[in-house]
């Protein structure tokens, strides 16, 4: 099985290689503690050997319920934030056909998102949409009352019993949640919905190996067999015993905090391909949500090429040096199409005719990125062979062995996220929650003086 490939050769001319390898011992120590759960947040350091962990038979049972769900259903609507959809979104928009939805003849469900905001006008045109389709949901919470996916979750809830009767919607309902407590595990025993469990040590962002992903992207058609292999395979790839020259985890995350260091404080995701676009938003929430504390933390950006350089390609090529990209590389398309030849050449493109389209894409990378070194801008190169599910399942755990690593580098723990709760305290003081009173007052207060 051959494994993607990370390179970090455009990188030197910013920072020596002798500088990054001598984060050998200390990126080496950081590993041991992920392994081991000695670091910051080791109670949730469950994702660590999960792909090891994961056995056939919990694979089967996830795959048996979501072919029983899919011949049910002509949408599938995820309810979650965060980490409880990002990763199945990502994996789906890499496996599914571009224009799924409007394929006439569509081998699997249309999968579809809530929870993820409180926008009125999108839940109100969902619902609205809902109507004219066979659906179900697959509701994802550990605790069931996170405001925005527990919001969504009670209007479709209510949608799915007046279309079908209380007896079918539970029927078509999962409920993805903590084994152990919670509003949301409560309500399917109740209801009797069908269940799976995150890991009590496994956090939202680490989460997509879990149910919490593996279950949409089944539903989607996703093997999710050949997804847990590629994580395995990595797993082996990116372990303590792995030198750290061939360790791809290690070299990213020393390579990164090399830059970091140097004062390159924005990391920019870079593809080539328009269906890893949500790949890189499950990425920036990786890193954001697990390095960005104490005052520190690359801040995670993203860019679609080349559609994006008729747009941040100018500030990319010469605004403020203080960026580096980590550009995934797909080596091989799924499909082929050549660009026709054309006698009057009106568009002056018979120079490429009868070139494949991946060629010139390939071309417009290898230009960018020689660009972009020449401006000031370090490259960080992950060549991917092609984009199916073990190569994404190598993806998803390099990043995220990486990140843990980044993050103990950092000295923060990679594993919590302390900000996030600022503005739900403002929130629901604001919403006048039951409790929050006397916030409540300040901030009206503190309104009052600003108007």
């Amino acid at each position: 099985m051959e494994p993607i490939i990370l390179s970090i050769d455009q990188v030197f001319g910013t920072v020596p290689e002798n500088k990054i390898m001598s984060f050998k011992k200390d990126v080496q120590k950081h590993i041991d503690a992920l392994y081991q759960k000695t670091g910051k947040g080791n109670d949730f350091l469950g994702w660590v050997d999960l792909p090891a962990k994961t056995t056939d038979h919990q694979l089967k049972e996830i795959h048996e319920v979501a072919n029983e769900l899919r011949n049910k259903i002509d949408v599938l609507v995820v309810i979650g934030i965060g980490g409880s959809y990002l990763g199945a979104k990502s994996v789906i928009d890499i496996l599914s056909h571009n224009f799924n939805a409007l394929l006439v003849n569509r081998k699997n469900p249309v999968v579809l998102y809530a929870g993820q905001n409180i926008g009125e006008d999108y839940l109100f045109e969902l619902l609205e949409v809902l109507e004219n389709y066979k659906y179900g949901i697959t509701v994802i919470s550990k605790s069931g009352t996170t405001t925005e996916p527990a919001i969504a979750f009670r209007l479709l809830r209510h949608h799915l019993e007046t279309k079908y009767g209380k007896n079918e919607a539970r029927k078509r309902i999962v409920a993805i949640t903590d084994e152990k407590k919670g509003a949301l595990l409560n309500l399917a025993k109740k209801e009797g919905y069908k269940t799976f469990f995150i890991p009590h040590d496994v956090g939202g962002r680490y989460s997509v190996l879990t149910p919490v992903g593996l279950f949409p992207i089944a539903v989607a058609g996703g093997n999710i067999f050949a997804i847990i292999k590629g994580a395995q395979h990595i797993m082996e790839l990116t372990g303590p015993k792995i030198p750290f020259e061939e360790n791809p985890a290690a070299l990213y995350a020393a390579t990164r905090n090399s830059l970091y260091i140097n004062g390159k404080i924005l990391e920019i995701m870079v593809n080539f391909t328009p269906r890893m676009h949500n790949f890189s938003e499950w990425w920036k929430q990786l890193y954001g949500e697990s390095e960005g504390k104490q005052g520190k933390g690359i801040f995670p950006v993203s860019v679609d090429f080349t559609t994006d350089l008729h747009s941040m390609g100018q500030y990319i090529q010469d605004g403020q040096r203080n960026i580096f990209e980590t550009v995934l590389s797909v080596s091989e398309s799924r499909n082929s199409l050549a660009i026709p030849y054309e006698n009057d050449d009106a568009d002056g493109l018979n120079f490429i005719s009868y070139k494949p389209l991946s060629y010139v894409n390939k071309m417009a990378q290898l230009g960018t990125l020689l660009a972009h070194v020449d401006g000031g801008v370090p490259n960080i190169l992950i060549e991917i062979p092609k984009l199916n599910e073990n190569y994404i399942g190598q993806l998803i755990y390099m990043f995220e062995m990486a990140c843990g690593i980044s993050g103990y580098m950092l000295d923060v723990n990679p594993f919590d996220q302390p900000g996030v709760e600022a503005y739900k305290h403002n929130m629901f003081a604001l919403l006048g929650k039951p409790g929050y009173e006397e916030t409540s007052e300040i901030i009206r207060n503190r309104i009052d003086k600003m108007s």
